[in-house]
């Protein structure tokens, strides 16, 4: 029986914070320890040079990126773990697939068209400081989806398009030359938790509001105490489910321990008090990876070995798959 196949990017633009951790990288790796999957892990340096212009910025995101999941247990055995750049397979094919990919479909992409509304909410021309990169990003998406013949890609809701627009090209491609490509589907998890940031809007680097998943722990006690509350004395009733503090806990506890804390707001439990031992539950779950993750950051040869093997190993896929494109489309030595 052949394998599902799941294919995972991470964007190289930032430090990785809880809501990560919560929202995709944890369930991402114990999803990887399933042995009738097979997973393709990579670091999204091409698509990062989209939304940033700062290479020392991409640099370093791409380390803390790449030594966070080794961190926090990534079996680099089971999984295909890569940077993106290192294949060179992927840009060809995005070109390729550029040749087959409609305008109209690239004109209907979500971020495109956010761009363009607010060019013109702003008086400007609609396609004001609007890059190739950003237009074209759903082909580079496709290519890294289709290279590897992913059938499963885990994503937001944000990201569906995406994936569709992936098959839609993968399609066309297959009816025009040769069925090469497998459709992927977008795998939503509906019960992957979203992480409020300590203003209670969802933690995003956009909004300014997330706690960086590896801080020294009394730099992790400050971010935690900083958590937005209510105003609510000590013996008030609180709301857990109006709580950043509580839904935080949630996504750390079990569910004795949240049914337990559950009693405690209803009970008025201070919000100080709620916070400390939000600090020791996040504290106790994450301090021996922190350990792991300061060692390897001082270890960047180590990080470049693991990425390179991987690299080698993703290889092993695209060129094979590459000839079969290069030779349908009819790039081929002259005979």
């Amino acid at each position: 029986m052949e394998k599902q196949r799941v294919l995972t990017g991470i964007t190289t633009t930032g430090t990785p914070h809880l809501g990560n951790y919560v929202g995709a990288i944890r369930p991402a790796i114990a999803a990887s320890e399933d042995d009738s999957v097979e997973s393709f892990l990579f670091l999204a340096d091409y698509h990062a040079l989209i939304k940033c212009s700062d290479p020392a910025l991409i640099r370093q995101s791409s380390k803390e990126v790449a030594a966070t999941w080794l961190a926090l247990g990534l079996n680099t055995d089971k999984t295909v773990f890569y940077r993106q750049s290192d294949i060179q397979e992927i840009t060809e094919l995005t070109w390729i697939l550029c040749c087959n990919a409609a305008k109209g479909l690239m004109n209907r992409a979500h971020a495109y068209k956010a761009a363009v509304q607010a060019n013109e909410a702003a008086g400007e021309d609609a396609d004001f400081a609007i890059t190739m990169g950003l237009f074209s990003y759903p082909v580079l998406m496709a290519a890294d989806i289709l290279m590897f013949n992913a059938h499963k890609i885990p994503v937001g809701r944000d990201q569906i398009q995406h994936v569709e627009m992936a098959r839609d090209i993968a399609q066309r491609f297959n009816h025009n030359f040769e069925e090469i490509f497998t459709l992927p589907e977008a795998d939503v998890g509906e019960d992957v938790a979203t992480l409020q940031g300590t203003d209670g809007r969802k933690m995003s680097k956009s909004y300014h509001n997330t706690i960086p998943l590896f801080l020294p722990e009394s730099a992790l006690r400050k971010a935690i105490n900083k958590i937005k509350t209510n105003l609510l004395q000590p013996g008030e009733p609180k709301d857990p489910d109006d709580s950043t503090v509580f839904q935080m806990w949630a996504a750390f506890a079990s569910a004795d321990e949240t049914a337990r804390m559950r009693r405690e707001f209803e009970n008025g439990i201070a919000w100080g008090e709620a916070k400390r031992q939000l600090f020791e539950l996040v504290n106790d779950e994450l301090a021996e990876a922190r350990d792991i993750y300061m060692r390897l950051i001082n270890d960047p040869g180590h990080i470049e070995n693991v990425l390179l093997q991987g690299a080698e190993r993703a290889r092993a896929h695209s060129v094979k798959v590459m000839q079969k494109v290069r030779a349908a489309v009819g790039i081929a030595a002259i005979r």
